[in-house]
């Protein structure tokens, strides 16, 4: 009787199993790692931002020039959408994206107020930025990358959107995930599983974090074959 009960209990377990993930992520592993919650993370005002250079180091940093297009994900308010459409130009494109309808409306009023005439606007999901393929020099996740719950499914979806010689952008903060950053070693990690490699990465005060940048290499990895990243200790 003992053996039946522990045989349904496990049965059980295998039928919920991911029943709490997307249906969308379900061909990858998942994260073994917390999450922080959506849009509670502040870095600072626009004005304390623009005080210590944030946004130019990392437009430096990232060697943005006039008529690239780029991408900003989690964009929130757009303190980065807005200056990386003034540095890219009439000639440059910027696809501003966020998982949030209110905060694609309030973006959305502000790109209007401000009558900037070279930002989209597209309402993404958890899994899965949506961005269009070949399309993009340079995609930027600022202090939002610990809050993405599938990062398997996300960055091989999000592979496809690079144009040749495009790169990734990551600025977080050296701390668990649930505490809104990343220890660089999985952010490291994780990326390598789906195909890129880490090509710069930096820690300056004016970023209150780090910066990391990568590139795609090799082929973009079948999702059975991405094995998921721990931290030594399990943590």
């Amino acid at each position: 009787m003992l053996l039946l009960t522990a045989l349904l209990v496990a049965g059980c377990g295998q039928t919920e199993k991911d029943v709490d993930r997307p249906q969308t992520a379900r061909d990858f592993p998942r994260a073994h790692r917390p999450v922080s919650e959506l849009g509670t993370n502040r870095v600072g005002s626009e004005q304390a931002r623009d005080d210590r250079r944030e946004a130019a180091l990392v437009m430096d940093l990232a060697r943005i020039r006039r008529g690239m297009t780029v991408a900003d994900i989690g964009a929130g308010e757009g303190y980065y959408t807005v200056r990386l459409a003034e540095r890219v130009g009439r000639r440059g494109r910027v696809l501003a994206q966020d998982i949030d309808p209110q905060a694609i409306k309030q973006l959305g009023s502000r790109v209007e107020r401000e009558r900037i005439d070279n930002v989209s606007i597209k309402l993404g999901a958890a899994d899965d930025p949506r961005l269009p393929e070949d399309s993009f020099d340079r995609i930027f996740m600022v202090h939002m990358y610990h809050e993405v719950a599938e990062p398997y499914a996300f960055l091989w979806r999000l592979r496809p959107a690079l144009r040749e010689g495009g790169q990734v952008i990551v600025v977080d903060v050296d701390r668990p995930t649930d505490q809104h950053g990343i220890d660089p070693r999985l952010l490291f990690c994780e990326f390598g599983q789906v195909g890129f490699r880490l090509v710069e990465f930096v820690r300056k005060p004016e970023l209150a974090g780090f910066y990391a940048q990568f590139e795609t290499t090799g082929e973009r990895p079948e999702p059975k074959d991405i094995v998921p990243c721990r931290l030594p200790g399990g943590k």
